[in-house]
């Protein structure tokens, strides 16, 4: 493998993505309209009951939802699949029958430029919302814990890329994959952590949960960042890379044998 060739992508994919600056701005910005409905709902049902509930009060479930603002942003993808679907149904990955560039490999460069991009123009914004949150923020004491989240943060994103990707590749046997995508993606807002905290729920669905990709999907780093979680969801979360890796490798060979099967 010729990494300098995916060096070139990336850069182009940084040219590239570097034109939607502005609507990645505006997203994050506007990205505050969710959080304040957010503050609204978790503080009502706080002043409710009286107290916390599932190891967390007011304070602690605001510092997870900044959390879950900074993790999302940082290994989310944008609009890969209806991409890499759009490569598939229009006939441009014929191209890459014949060069000696692997797809995945192009796609993976693509997504690292975007989340460089997107990281970089929405930072200000959500540095913004943490300081205006800053009496709410829990930080770790010890070192460690950050490189541990940012070991399980960068896995997180190359797992919800695979998750993408594949979904994308099933473009080869049907038309239309947004009912597909948006199945798998309404699991991931509710079993990732998105909607709420996983760990207010029941200790027998916490523990089916941990076994799912789902769960390594955004929860996993902001866990480790609260001092919930280390070795065993590292392993676990390394394992759930592999098999989507794997699982996204198996699609496009599967897939692109039916392509030229039926004369793409």
């Amino acid at each position: 493998m010729n990494l300098a060739r995916y060096g070139t992508v990336f850069t182009l994919g940084l040219q590239n993505t570097f034109v939607y600056r502005w609507n990645y701005f505006l997203r994050a910005l506007f990205g505050l309209i969710p959080l304040a409905g957010t503050v609204f709902l978790w503080r009502a049902v706080f002043n409710e009951r009286g107290g916390g509930f599932g190891g967390y009060n007011y304070g602690s479930m605001i510092y997870y939802y900044l959390l879950t603002i900074l993790a999302s942003n940082l290994v989310t993808p944008t609009e890969d699949e209806w991409q890499i679907a759009s490569d598939i149904r229009e006939g441009q990955i014929n191209s890459f029958l014949t060069k000696p560039l692997n797809y995945l490999g192009y796609r993976t460069s693509i997504f690292l430029a975007s989340r460089l991009v997107y990281t970089a123009v929405t930072i200000l914004p959500i540095a913004l919302i943490f300081f205006y949150f800053r009496n709410y923020l829990q930080l770790p004491a010890h070192y460690a814990t950050y490189l541990l989240a940012g070991a399980s943060l960068i896995m997180a994103a190359f797992i919800q890329f695979f998750i993408t990707y594949s979904l994308a590749m099933m473009a080869f046997w049907v038309l239309e994959i947004s009912t597909i995508v948006f199945i798998v993606y309404s699991f991931e807002y509710f079993l990732g952590g998105q909607m709420f905290p996983v760990d207010i729920m029941p200790l027998g669905v916490q523990a089916v949960l941990k076994w799912l990709p789902f769960y390594y999907e955004l929860f996993c780093p902001i866990a480790i960042l609260r001092g919930a979680e280390l070795a065993q969801a590292l392993l676990i979360q390394t394992a759930w890379l592999l098999i989507t890796w794997a699982v996204a490798t198996l699609m496009w060979k599967r897939g692109l044998g039916h392509y030229q099967a039926v004369g793409g």
